[in-house]
């Protein structure tokens, strides 16, 4: 089993959002096949608390618009990890610091990444190198 046709729209809406707000390390997981609460997981990384809280509601507001509601928040208060479940995504939102250490990527690692549309995904490369095509040039 993989992930639905919805949770990859889903994923992809989210991914665009959070890069929109200069999210970093975006990365998502089809984990349909290890959990049966949810089809995909949503990683992303922002440098403080305030930018996480914006990726947040920018990720809310264009999932809202494509029809989705989350079924229930957590970590808002404290805006260094918080969760998003949609059912057939949950949207890890988390602190740099947080990120690092939690290293959620080390759980789902044998799963397969669900690839993230062009400038989400090249975003990402950017960060993995260390740089943006606009310093290489």
């Amino acid at each position: 089993m993989t992930a639905t046709d919805r949770a990859v729209e889903l994923v992809e809406i989210a991914a665009a959002a959070a890069a929109d707000k200069l999210a970093s390390d975006i990365i998502a997981y089809d984990v349909s096949e290890q959990l049966v609460i949810t089809d995909a997981f949503l990683l992303c990384s922002a440098a403080n608390d305030r930018q996480v809280r914006a990726i947040v509601d920018e990720i809310e507001e264009r999932l809202r618009k494509a029809g989705a509601r989350p079924a229930r928040r957590e970590g808002e208060r404290e805006a260094r990890w918080v969760l998003l479940d949609y059912i057939d995504v949950v949207i890890h939102v988390q602190h740099a610091e947080e990120r690092v250490y939690y290293s959620l990527e080390r759980l789902w690692k044998d799963c397969p990444v669900i690839p993230l549309p062009e400038p989400v995904g090249a975003a990402r490369a950017a960060d993995r190198n260390g740089s943006c095509r606009a310093e290489r040039d």
